[in-house]
């Protein structure tokens, strides 16, 4: 099965400033520049333990979703660590429009079969990325937000305005609110389920990609693309996941994130 990693954001919130991050030479230039998936960690890339992650969970093609300049990120995985145990592939977002958007570059690349979509700034349990490969069509891990406060490096105001997902009789996802402090739904209450923007998905997904349309920020982001694949008929399977998940969101993360993985050797 094949994995795609969104490597393209901008990074607004990693690119603003803050005093209170104590940063190196290296990865200041990394948040001046919101490469996320390029901070340097331990003496690695993020993205390094991304891929690590993957081929632990035995994915072995990886479909990076750059910018057109992406010279650092070819040159990293390419001359200087190259991996031993994924093949990496870049596709190119021409232009900075959303997660689905990024997806619908990786159309030709994904072919036919079933794939796996992940963020390039959250590191996932190997555990999750397991469960995907071997669900039967499309699915997604779902985590307790309490969970992932009470084990992630993400703060509870932050986890508050992640996606909130509601799970059928089933088992299968029966709605998702990207944006729970709306007041759409109550996020608040103790057992509430968050997606963390992880999925395997059909080829269905192209179709919900292209008719979704512009969220409130002007991006087409995928959280409402696969709502619309919902009401199109399309069923994702809920997998029960557990945290920590790491996120490298913004300049404040990037020390608790080194903490964690000081003494981790990522292997692509």
């Amino acid at each position: 099965m094949r994995a795609v990693v969104l490597a393209r954001g901008v990074g607004r919130r990693m690119r603003s400033g803050d005093e209170t991050a104590a940063l190196s030479a290296d990865q200041q230039r990394a948040a001046d520049a919101g490469m996320k998936a390029m901070m340097p960690i331990a003496g690695h890339s993020f993205l390094d333990f991304v891929l690590s992650s993957l081929a632990d969970a035995g994915y072995r093609d990886v479909g990076l979703v750059v910018a057109p300049a992406h010279d650092e990120v070819r040159r990293h995985f390419e001359i200087d660590s190259p991996p031993q145990r994924v093949r990496i592939s870049f596709v190119v977002q021409p232009e900075p429009l959303g997660t689905a958007n990024a997806l619908l570059a990786a159309r030709t690349w994904v072919g036919r079969s079933d794939f796996v979509v992940l963020n390039s700034d959250n590191l996932y349990p190997v555990n999750a990325l397991k469960a995907l490969a071997g669900v039967d069509g499309p699915g997604l891990p779902v985590f307790e937000k309490d969970n992932l406060v009470a084990t992630s490096n993400i703060p509870a105001a932050r986890v508050a305005a992640f996606a909130i997902v509601q799970i059928d009789a089933d088992g299968y996802l029966a709605g998702i609110v990207e944006k729970p402090e709306a007041g759409r739904v109550d996020a608040s209450g103790q057992g509430a389920l968050v997606s963390m923007n992880c999925w395997r998905f059909d080829q269905r997904i192209f179709e919900a990609c292209r008719d979704v349309p512009k969220s409130p920020r002007g991006e087409f982001e995928l959280p409402q693309a696969v709502a619309v694949a919902l009401t199109r008929g399309v069923r994702f399977r809920a997998i029960p996941a557990r945290g920590p998940v790491l996120d490298l969101s913004a300049r404040s993360d990037v020390a608790e994130v080194a903490r964690r993985l000081a003494g981790v050797e990522p292997r692509t």
